[in-house]
């Protein structure tokens, strides 16, 4: 059976490897630094089943990468869950709205956002 792919894209690489860690044995794990990286391995043909997004990123924040994925034909319907620092009503809203699948808030639950993210999968 295939396991399913996700891409992590965050800046701060101790966060991608605890969401591998906890990920790996049930998903085909990649990792990007940034939104830019992530665009480049998305035109290359790579196509995930979902991608963890942070949100506070240099070069391209994580909405607005959330932006070009919702407004292109190709990827729009990739599910995103947004990771924040910031735990704001607003924000939350703001990035549900937009298309985010799901909004978690560091520090995480591993384990929480597991379940969350095999129902979004299942």
């Amino acid at each position: 059976m295939n396991k399913k792919k996700v891409l992590i894209v965050d800046d701060k690489e101790q966060i991608a490897k605890i969401l591998f860690a906890y990920l790996h044995a049930d998903y085909d794990c990649y990792y990007v630094q940034n939104p830019l990286q992530a665009i480049e391995w998305l035109h290359k043909g790579n196509m995930p089943d979902l991608i963890i997004s942070d949100i506070r990123m240099p070069e391209m924040r994580g909405d607005e990468f959330l932006e070009y994925l919702k407004l292109n034909e190709l990827f729009r319907d990739i599910p995103v869950v947004m990771l924040s620092s910031e735990d704001s009503t607003s924000e939350r809203i703001r990035l549900l709205e937009q298309g985010a699948e799901d909004y978690i808030v560091k520090p995480f639950n591993p384990q929480e956002l597991k379940i969350r993210i095999k129902k979004i999968l299942d």
